[in-house]
């Protein structure tokens, strides 16, 4: 009797561990998945440099997003809400940038790309390299190791 008890908990065991082993494969499936390469979403012949105040800042993984008015239509050619994604919210802490650095309102200069399919409704959409404050700090926003432009604004990239 305490044989077959045995035998049925190391029949559970193998059911648990297969069940595990399948979890852990489908979510690391999830998250290779939800990660995209620069070249997928964003055109690197297409540099932006956008101008405005700060609207909106997303701290989510994988990637933050800061929306601004951009307002310097010469230097685009769209005015109006951008959207621009940058690195992981631990990646941008690590560099200085932070809740207290992004304050709505703020101005700052972003340079990037533009996303590939260009469509701006209802927000255009870029990948930020460089953000520049008031006080002319610039801190590099990217992600790095994405296939971007090695423009020089990575200072992790080789060959600098």
């Amino acid at each position: 009797f305490s044989w077959c008890k045995r035998r049925g908990k190391e029949k559970s065991m193998k059911i648990s561990h297969k069940c595990i082993l399948c979890l852990s494969f489908a979510m690391l499936c999830f998250q290779i998945n939800g990660h995209h390469a620069f070249t997928a979403e964003f055109d690197p012949n297409a540099p932006i440099n956008i101008t405005g105040k700060v609207v909106k800042v997303e701290w989510i993984n994988p990637h933050t997003w800061i929306h601004l008015d951009n307002t310097d239509a010469e230097a685009t050619r769209d005015p109006g809400l951008w959207m621009v994604e940058g690195g992981t919210p631990n990646t941008l802490l690590r560099r200085g940038i932070n809740r207290n650095t992004l304050v709505l309102g703020t101005d700052i200069v972003v340079t990037g790309y533009q996303s590939k399919d260009r469509l701006c409704e209802p927000t255009c959409r870029a990948n930020g390299r460089d953000i520049t404050f008031p006080d002319e700090r610039k801190l590099f926003m990217g992600s790095s190791g994405t296939g971007a432009p090695r423009d020089g604004s990575d200072a992790t990239e080789p060959g600098r």
